[in-house]
């Protein structure tokens, strides 16, 4: 059991309450992307600011920083003391709302992606998410097992006049997660039903391994095809139809495993790159990944590369290896036979 999760640790209201800033957050961010999107240049939201020790940070992810810290010295209740993890901000210099809290006094961690698939979004191609997830405080020990509450919140390409936002509570089960879909031009916002795929196996299904970037693309390449022989043999590899969809955005591969239009998502960038020495590539922190409480409340399951719960800390730097089934029976199904994949190729 993830510390926090004991009963009693958080109580119904003081969740709730958390779910609803996390939401009106985002909704603030989201109107203030949207705006200022549709006003800019491709060639200005793509401009690098800042390359820090996790990201490339683009012109369009600081406006998001800035517009994020300013909402929480705003709104942010004095009653909920919380700490800042975000892209973007030094973890050495985190900051705290109310800015007078310290030690002790701080209940709540908040980890944030201001924007999870920038490139996707300053290039007009495909949605991005903002990601949120609260955790109660346990100084730097704190994980993504701690995690309380999540958030996510759509932030569509210019033609798409509908988003969707996602958020759910720990322990809630699908009936504590909440899904709607808001309109752009009168705001209206409908419920949307979010269901994972029950399909037990992965024919005629989507399917994510992440290799976003050259490094280390031909290593999950061979992983990918060597994971579908040794599930389904050698001789009907040709005739599998397994489908593929890069989607640079872990909030939005969790989106798709919620929606039931993906079955499985891999990350193992991390393994990869370090099986080939690569150092400085582009992987999964755990502000990307802060959302996959809503899918496991769902009955999706998440982990690590072997099947532990993702324990990473609540930093900005962490490489994040993670697993996304879209149910635990799929999951059972891929699982063990995915371990002796990687124990063959990543760990001799």
């Amino acid at each position: 059991m993830a510390r926090g999760t004991e009963p009693g640790s958080l109580t119904k209201e003081v969740a709730e309450r958390l779910r609803a800033l996390l939401c009106a957050m985002q909704d603030a961010i989201a109107s203030q992307v949207i705006a200022e999107r549709a006003a800019a240049r491709l060639e200005d939201l793509s401009a690098i600011v800042n390359v820090t020790e996790s990201d490339t940070i683009y012109h369009i992810d600081s406006i998001t920083e800035d517009a994020i810290l300013a909402w929480f010295e705003a709104n942010w209740p004095d009653d909920l003391p919380t700490e800042i993890v975000m892209e973007g901000i030094s973890d050495q210099s985190r900051p705290v709302f109310p800015a007078s809290a310290v030690g002790k006094d701080v209940r709540f961690v908040c980890i944030i992606d201001p924007i999870d698939g920038t490139r996707g979004l300053m290039y007009d191609k495909r949605s991005a998410w903002v990601l949120a997830g609260v955790a109660l405080n346990h100084g730097r020990d704190t994980t993504l097992a701690d995690i309380q509450v999540a958030v996510m919140t759509e932030l569509p390409p210019i033609k798409q006049r509908m988003l969707d936002q996602l958020s759910a509570v720990r322990g809630a089960g699908r009936q504590g997660v909440r899904s709607e879909r808001v309109s752009l031009d009168t705001g209206k916002r409908e419920s949307l039903v979010m269901q994972p795929s029950r399909a037990a196996d992965l024919h005629q299904g989507f399917v994510g391994v992440a290799r976003f970037l050259p490094a280390g693309k031909a290593l999950l390449a061979r992983f990918e095809e060597e994971l579908y022989r040794s599930l389904y043999g050698d001789a009907n590899v040709a005739a599998l139809s397994i489908f593929e969809d890069q989607y640079i955005c872990s909030g939005g591969q969790i989106a798709e495993l919620c929606s039931g239009r993906d079955r499985m998502i891999i990350d193992i960038r991390p393994l990869a790159h370090g099986k080939l020495g690569l150092t400085g590539a582009m992987d999964c922190h755990p502000y990307d990944i802060c959302t996959a409480l809503i899918l496991t409340e769902l009955g999706g399951v998440v982990t690590g590369p072997i099947g532990r719960v993702l324990t990473a800390p609540l930093d900005t730097t962490t490489s994040v290896a993670w697993i996304g089934y879209a149910n635990a029976e799929l999951a059972a199904h891929v699982q063990p036979v995915l371990v002796d994949v990687l124990d063959e190729l990543f760990s001799r």
